[in-house]
């Protein structure tokens, strides 16, 4: 069985928003490793404490981070080991057993006042976890996700599992039916605070959100996050987990990034 734990960047509102950018990321490994991945990341932490005297129980939530909001304020890193603290955690992101999704919703793109975000972010998300698993030996997996939307989450996850129709690639206009068949349960919350993995979801999601405000849409960053990162950065970052992420979940993007509703087309 395999476990995969998602967290968010953006907002999941519209046709009201305060984010162009919705990003749902999924963080899955099979449950032979997971205790291999905790230590992995359990004594990375402890070098955290080592090297930058960021505390071992202190949730990582990487926007407020960038920013300087509380509680990491009263820490001063200043701007360069900040970077390095990003950095050190890509590199411990690298060593895990994982493997990632992520799928951005772009909303300027959107032409329907009733689209669901979230709704169709975590559509495309599980049915990729789903092709994933049922191309190799067909485990099932369950999903672990913070409170916030967990009943929206229930809801769609339950809906796939009696009906599912995708858009034929061949037959425009027609749709195949196929149900999800490796989901067990709902999914189940958890404190992102009292989970690494949420928090490693949340750290990627939200670099894969200010990589998608300059590749898929024209969004100036936060002051704040300017002075510590550019874009080579952000690349830099996916790069080093690019061999953990399921590429194959889009073949439009050198970063497996799924990303819907498509421009249209002058």
């Amino acid at each position: 069985m395999y476990i995969a734990y998602f967290d968010e960047s953006g907002d999941d509102g519209y046709p009201k928003y305060s984010s162009e950018l919705f990003v749902l990321t999924s963080v899955y490994m099979d449950e032979s490793v997971w205790k291999d991945n905790y230590n992995i990341v359990k004594d990375f932490r402890k070098e955290l404490k080592q090297k930058y005297k960021f505390p071992i129980k202190l949730e990582f939530h990487t926007k407020d981070f960038l920013t300087d909001k509380n509680p990491y304020r009263k820490y001063n890193w200043d701007p360069i080991t900040k970077k390095n603290i990003l950095t050190d955690y890509f590199n411990c992101i690298a060593k895990l057993e994982v493997k990632i999704i992520n799928v951005v919703i772009v909303k300027p793109n959107i032409l329907k006042d009733d689209y669901n975000v979230l709704d169709t972010a975590f559509s495309y998300n599980i049915q990729r976890i789903e092709n994933d698993l049922s191309e190799t030996d067909n485990s099932k997996f369950l999903i672990i996700t913070d409170e916030g939307r967990i009943g929206k989450m229930r809801k769609t996850s339950r809906r796939m599992q009696k009906y599912n129709p995708i858009p034929s690639k061949i037959y425009p206009g027609k749709y195949l039916y196929n149900e999800i068949k490796l989901l067990i349960e709902d999914p189940l919350p958890k404190e992102s605070k009292e989970s690494y993995f949420l928090q490693i979801a949340d750290l990627i999601a939200y670099i894969v959100y200010l990589y998608s405000s300059k590749t898929f849409i024209q969004v100036d960053w936060a002051n704040r996050v300017k002075r510590i990162l550019d874009f080579d950065d952000v690349i830099n970052f996916l790069n080093i987990i690019k061999p953990r992420i399921n590429c194959k979940a889009a073949s439009d993007n050198e970063f497996g990034i799924v990303n819907y509703p498509k421009p249209k087309r002058q």
